[in-house]
């Protein structure tokens, strides 16, 4: 092993990137280059969320040709649906720290286990949720502000969506599996295949090609949940494969409430953690929305040009959620610690890059998506402003990631309360409608919070308690 880290540590960064994208299950993440340890961790899980995120815009843009009813069904559908990520997510961060720590111990066979555990977990919470969609579709879209013409064309949508809930559970749940373990090439690949037949199925069952009847809006939730099934699928075989760090027998996936329940501890601090995060964002928007629809169009596409190109540095952070875990497991705190320090480094260098392209060139980018005088001032304003934290931001979002990674969520969850909700909405909302600073006061309390977690999150995480957290 040492030989195999010392010729992959002398190879061309074009080597690596291809042994990034190939997947190397040998290779020892608690040993050797820290540096090239987060090279082939975080390139797979780079490409991982841009996959995830592509499902949206692809069925946004052929549904978008059916009438703005149909595009109303699918955003009310996707705000229901933000509940269930939030489920997926938090459950993914305690499927990472428990395989993380468990293969950092050398135990693979415990890894298998829980790798099994969260296969019931997310199926028991995928049936609960199909059940809820099979009965109160309907109802559901109305509790959301959905009109007779949208619940006509939408409620089939929406039935078809949560009852194939399993599919997006499993997604993240088991891609959780692979990245805990050190594969994340396996997670990538599953993403890739379930976003190529989304997009090859999408406008045959939208539209009605070949032998397919046109099913309009429905359309999209079917090929949706085809594509994201049939990358479960793949992810299932690559459970069994023995080429993967973990591979299930039968014994494995006998259900295990002890497992479960650990699980489901561990994971509620993750859940909780969107949850927060989410709800924040929505109630920014609101008060943005006092503005005018400009304001509110300039803000969503600055803040979706942030997403997009972050997600190196959240595909960097969760490469330490992975390091931490397993060198705790292999009781090298010193070594977590000193992969989290140095991937900052790496995460602070690029997002200060991309922070100065947008504050020198915010016109030009806004300028890409919309046309209008006033929505161009408003996403220009809202760019420049979030990226003069982003030195911040890189570190931050590596502390909450490590955090993650130690098993310790709830920690994480308590700074978001702090600095989101006992700070940032209050702080938005009296900026925005005492000065003059309107919807440039949310902007700037985007700012200070985001700048205050960071600082709060690297004093909590060298006070050291998540060295401590005791993972069963």
């Amino acid at each position: 092993m040492q030989e195999q880290t010392q010729q992959i540590q002398k190879t061309s960064i074009w080597s690596l990137v291809k042994q990034a994208l190939r997947g190397k299950t040998d290779y020892d993440f608690t040993s050797g280059s820290i540096g090239v340890a987060a090279f082939l961790l975080a390139i797979p899980m780079v490409l991982e969320m841009a996959m995830e995120s592509i499902f949206a815009i692809v069925d946004i843009l052929f549904v978008a040709s059916l009438g703005y009813e149909a595009v109303a069904a699918v955003g009310l559908t996707e705000g229901v649906l933000t509940i269930l990520y939030a489920i997926a997510i938090g459950l993914s961060m305690g499927v990472t720290a428990l395989v993380a720590r468990r293969i950092g111990e050398g135990n693979r066979e415990q890894a298998n286990k829980i790798a099994g555990q969260a296969l019931w977990t997310g199926l028991i919470t995928a049936t609960i949720v199909a059940f809820v969609g099979l009965f109160y579709a309907a109802d559901i879209l109305r509790f959301m502000g959905a009109d007779e013409a949208v619940l006509v064309i939408g409620e089939h949508y929406t039935t078809i969506m949560l009852c194939g809930s399993v599919s997006i559970l499993y997604l993240f749940i088991i891609n959780a599996i692979f990245r805990g373990a050190g594969d994340a090439a396996i997670a990538m690949r599953s993403l890739w295949l379930a976003n190529g037949i989304n997009i090859i199925l999408d406008p045959i069952f939208i539209f009605g090609l070949g032998p397919v009847p046109e099913m309009g809006v429905t359309g999209a939730a079917v090929a949706t949940t085809i594509g994201r099934g049939i990358g479960v699928l793949y992810q299932l075989y690559h459970l069994r494969h023995h080429a993967s760090r973990i591979c299930l027998t039968l014994e494995d996936i006998k259900p295990v409430p002890r497992i479960m329940w650990q699980l489901m501890k561990v994971s509620a601090g993750g859940i909780i953690q969107f949850l927060i995060a989410t709800a924040s964002w929505m109630l920014l928007v609101r008060i943005v929305a006092q503005f005018g629809s400009a304001a509110v169009a300039g803000y969503t596409i600055a803040i979706r040009i942030v997403i997009f190109t972050i997600l190196p540095a959240w595909g960097l952070s969760n490469a330490v959620a992975t390091l931490v875990g397993q060198n705790l497991g292999a009781d090298k705190p010193e070594r977590a610690e000193q992969s989290v320090w140095r991937i900052a480094r790496y995460n602070v260098t690029f997002m200060l890059i991309v922070a100065a392209v947008f504050i020198l060139f915010a016109p030009t980018l806004i300028s890409w998506f919309a046309d209008d005088p006033e929505v161009i001032a408003v996403g220009v304003s809202c760019l420049r402003m979030v990226s003069y934290g982003y030195g911040f931001y890189a570190i931050g979002m590596i502390v909450v990631q490590a955090f993650n990674g130690a098993g310790d969520t709830m920690t994480p969850s308590k700074i978001n309360f702090a600095c989101y909700w006992v700070l940032q909405i209050p702080l938005a909302y009296m900026l925005a409608n005492t000065t003059d600073l309107q919807a440039d006061g949310v902007f700037m309390a985007i700012l200070v919070a985001e700048t205050l977690l960071a600082l709060i999150g690297v004093w909590l995480f060298k006070r050291g308690s998540w060295r401590n957290v005791v993972l069963q």
